[in-house]
């Protein structure tokens, strides 16, 4: 069957979450250990996250989960035109600026734009319109993740050549359902592969980011600081700085939350406030209809299942959760464990499969007898 166009696949113009793969060329282990020169290029990871942590504040995109592995990484994306529209004119020129600098810092940094150098992105209006709506494709946001991180470990590497596969996977998650059942399989995949055995120790996912920006928070309230206190200076925002006696106001200023660029887990709150644009990411508008502790809880419980001495009945308080959501409760855990084989261009209940299929005028898409299975 011929590959889907890309512009067939995501809609550029409509709110939609997508989940993204992007391997290394060969799936070597470009980003890991690798088991025949010997050599560790985890630091590569780190150079991934923290990119993606800058693009989070540049793009128009709400960044869901992430999991990046030794040869490939995953990201659940949710793009956002309607906050691309909010922006004015200089914020447009101005993401562009540090997305494609004209200047750089010497630490390779994007340089503080003049005002004639915004004028010039402004002058324009047909090409700014144009990056405003690039600031809200997928497509864009995996291109400045992949270009800058491939330069970079081919410097490092001395040679020249593909650092990556090919162009991203990518599938549309349909409904609520299905991006539970892919977040909780990003967030699981250093488990699966046994390279971690709790999502506390599971380093590099958005899993992780959440668990260590909670634990550091409650530390930071044990030891007397305050509620506002404790999410600036314990989520990590201030890398590592001691917070004083600041009034909130300040303590905000001073940093931002070690996980403040991923998407929040929990959709709530004012709807017109959670679609404004935030600093350090696309907006504060949640992707899932319950609490992080539930999150959490639902992470920990579907990881033990894939230990056989570890396995157990679904803890009561979950099962409504399942039930709204409607995920099968005595499929959830193969689901989320054979997410990837069973799902390719998109995932979801039969019912959302169905109305994707006559969306792009097919008669069905793959994936409906696994649907059947894993969504009630």
């Amino acid at each position: 069957m011929a590959r889907i166009s890309r512009r067939d696949l995501i809609e550029p113009a409509e709110v939609g979450v997508y989940h993204c793969v992007q391997r290394a060329v060969r799936r070597a282990w470009l980003c890991g250990q690798d088991p025949v020169t010997g050599k560790n290029f985890d630091h590569r990871k780190v150079w991934i996250q923290e990119r993606l942590a800058f693009l989070a504040g540049q793009f128009a995109i709400d960044i869901c989960s992430i999991a990046i592995m030794s040869n490939h990484l995953h990201v659940v994306v949710r793009n956002r035109p309607d906050i691309a529209d909010q922006l004015s004119d200089e914020a447009v020129a101005r993401r562009w600026w540090n997305l494609f600098p004209g200047r750089k810092t010497d630490d390779d940094k994007p340089a503080e734009p003049e005002s004639h150098e915004l004028a010039m992105l402004m002058a324009d209006a047909e090409a700014l319109a144009e990056r405003r709506q690039r600031l809200s494709s997928i497509s864009w946001l995996m291109r400045c993740l992949a270009e800058p991180i491939a330069r970079r470990a081919n410097r490092e590497d001395g040679c020249t050549g593909r650092f990556w596969e090919g162009r991203y996977k990518c599938q549309r998650l349909l409904d609520e359902a299905a991006v539970l059942a892919c977040s909780v399989y990003v967030d699981l995949n250093p488990i699966r592969a046994g390279v971690a055995q709790t999502p506390e120790t599971s380093t590099f996912t958005s899993a992780y980011e959440r668990i260590q920006a909670r634990s550091e928070t409650a530390a930071a309230v044990a030891n007397g600081a305050s509620a506002i206190q404790a999410v600036t200076a314990g989520d990590g925002g201030l890398h590592g700085q001691q917070v004083g006696r600041a009034t909130p106001s300040e303590a905000w200023e001073a940093g931002t939350p070690r996980d403040g660029w991923l998407s929040p887990v929990e959709l709530q709150g004012d709807g017109a406030a959670e679609s404004r644009p935030a600093e350090r990411r696309a907006s504060n508008k949640g992707f899932l209809p319950l609490k992080l502790e539930q999150y959490r809880e639902l992470l920990d419980w579907t990881g033990r299942q894939t230990r056989p001495d570890e396995r157990g009945q679904i803890p009561a308080e979950l099962l409504p959760i399942l039930q709204r959501l409607r995920l099968s409760t005595e499929t959830c855990v193969e689901t989320v464990l054979n997410f990837g084989r069973w799902f390719h261009l998109a995932a979801g209940r039969a019912d959302s499969l169905a109305a994707e299929a006559a969306r792009r005028g097919r008669r069905w898409l793959q994936g409906v007898s696994h649907s059947r299975a894993a969504f009630a």
